[in-house]
């Protein structure tokens, strides 16, 4: 009877350790799935609190030459702080605030850039070789081309309007144009009628230039000058500086200058202007004429400081992909359209050259 009660506690006994061991086994898997959550919870939150890597930089300056009404270019640019911010965020630089300026010449922002004042500016090939000890070139303006492309000037005057074209170029042409004072009509008609001017013709008519620094309103009217009459713009006897092509067409349609110099195209940008603001009757297109015509002139660069506090060669290309990559959205391509761009290319300072040789006749003429 006792060895029967003894095997009866015995079978209990291994019954109640099964039964143990079986309870114990899911909470101990319980146990680490919550482990497991709690471990996966604190590392998302640990992801979640990390700051972001970029760079932080406080003002990004970017200078504009006044090829424009500096307010038009103001207005029409803004957009342009929220695009490059965005972009170079994506590129490691988390941008503060972008400054946007008009100089008020061209050499204002090439002295910005060489001063490191201004860290990016948008110049011409004429003021990025004038100040290249301060400013390096990388990117190169790509614009369309134009229905007219001759070296005659009696051709532009056949073919007018000019218009755009849907050909891409990396050049423009400068103009010599000649308004509707009694002057600047008779010089029109001389080459019109398939005439030669002479010297004697054009030193009669007033001009209107901009700064020296300029390309198509200083350095290559100088050398049409040069080719045509051996003579440049200092050996004028009237001469009138203007501080942008806008206020020289006012002068142009007054009557206060005979002839202008500009970029191929300034016709089509003041059009509305001409009989708008300036107040004239008949068209821009029927009102003024060409006499003369220059080289190509390499296209306008985008530039940044040597001598900025935060440039260095990640930043530089930084914003070389920024300019890029804005110029390929619809936004980017309205603003750029002020200057009459429509993309960029990667540009070196050997691109230059020959706009470095045409400051040396320009100096050499002067």
């Amino acid at each position: 009877m006792k060895k029967l009660w003894l095997s009866l506690i015995m079978v209990m006994f291994i019954a109640v350790l099964a039964a143990c061991g079986e309870s114990e086994e899911p909470a101990s898997t319980d146990e680490t799935d919550a482990n497991s959550a709690q471990t996966a919870a604190g590392d998302n939150a640990e992801g979640g609190s990390e700051e972001s890597s970029n760079q932080v930089i406080e003002t990004l300056s970017v200078g504009f030459v006044p090829s424009r009404e500096p307010e038009e270019i103001i207005t029409a640019t803004e957009p342009l702080k929220e695009l490059l911010k965005d972009e170079l965020a994506t590129l490691g630089y988390d941008i503060g605030e972008v400054d946007i300026t008009v100089g008020t010449n061209y050499e204002a922002v090439g002295e910005g850039l060489s001063a490191g004042t201004i860290d990016v500016g948008l110049i011409p090939g004429g003021t990025y070789v004038l100040y290249d000890d301060g400013a390096e070139v990388i990117l190169t303006s790509t614009r369309a081309g134009l229905n007219n492309d001759s070296d005659l000037a009696k051709d532009w005057n056949d073919n007018k309007p000019t218009e755009a074209s849907d050909k891409q170029v990396t050049y423009y042409r400068a103009l010599v144009i000649a308004g509707p004072s009694e002057t600047g009509q008779a010089l029109a008609e001389k080459v019109n009628n398939g005439e030669e001017l002479t010297w004697d013709d054009v030193n009669s008519a007033s001009w209107a230039v901009m700064s020296s620094s300029s390309p198509a309103g200083y350095i290559y009217p100088a050398i049409w000058l040069s080719d045509h009459f051996d003579k440049t713009i200092t050996d004028l006897e009237s001469v009138v500086p203007s501080d942008s092509y806008g206020s020289a067409f006012a002068r142009l349609a007054a009557g206060q200058i005979d002839v202008m110099v500009t970029y191929a195209d300034a016709r089509r940008d003041n059009a509305d202007a001409w009989q708008a603001d300036f107040e004239r009757e008949a068209s821009i297109w029927d009102e003024t004429n060409v006499i003369g015509v220059t080289p190509g002139i390499y296209n306008d660069t985008i530039s940044v400081s040597k001598n900025s506090d935060i440039m260095d060669d990640d930043l530089k290309t930084a914003i070389q992909t920024a300019f890029l990559n804005i110029a390929e959205t619809e936004a980017g391509k309205e603003v750029i359209s002020i200057y009459n761009h429509e993309g960029y290319q990667e540009a070196t300072s050997a691109d230059y050259d020959n706009e470095r040789k045409a400051q040396e006749i320009v100096k050499s003429l002067n």
